[in-house]
């Protein structure tokens, strides 16, 4: 029998199960080839890190290379986000998003993202839940984003770069 020390050091031995999805690991998250940022407006691209279809929420970088106002919208399900680099804050709000800072946005908030005018580049980590609905100052529905469309603009940028259509397949789960 051996000695409970080095039992921790043996790697489990069953099987997974079944049915377990694979796991997403992405070794660049922050990446130099340009490809992998997808354009969402100018100056504006995401990072797919995980684009999770079953339980309807996506985890990227939303990187934001200009100062101003970004969006306007709502959102029907938690929203976490953690700041990497830049700054950035909500009008309807009193407080500053900065580098290490962490944001939790409750279902139903509707808020305004501003990136002020000295900061040349904004990266935020964010793991969206359900609907993003962009909405008028008033709550008239603009458009909207969930997981599904946040694949589609993946595919077609990933076939307009080269990387191909399928490239975006490694993030969806």
């Amino acid at each position: 029998m051996q000695d409970a020390k080095d039992e921790r050091l043996i790697p489990y031995q069953l099987p997974f199960p079944k049915d377990a999805q694979q796991e997403i690991v992405v070794p660049d998250a922050i990446p130099t080839d340009e490809r992998i940022w997808v354009p969402q407006a100018e100056n504006v691209s995401f990072r797919p890190l995980c684009l999770n279809r079953s339980q309807g929420y996506w985890m990227n970088l939303l990187r934001v290379r200009k100062s101003g106002v970004l969006s306007r919208h709502r959102h029907s399900q938690p929203v976490h986000g953690w700041v990497l680099k830049g700054r950035w804050y909500y009008l309807e709000h009193d407080w500053v998003a900065e580098p290490g800072g962490y944001v939790y946005e409750p279902p139903g908030e509707t808020h305004t993202l501003v990136v002020p005018d000295d900061v040349e580049e904004m990266i935020t980590y964010f793991q969206v839940n359900g609907v993003m609905c962009y909405v008028d100052p008033y709550g008239n529905v603009q458009g909207y984003e969930d997981v599904f469309t946040k694949i589609d603009m993946c595919r077609k940028h990933y076939e307009d770069v080269g990387l191909g259509a399928d490239f975006v397949d490694q993030f969806i789960r």
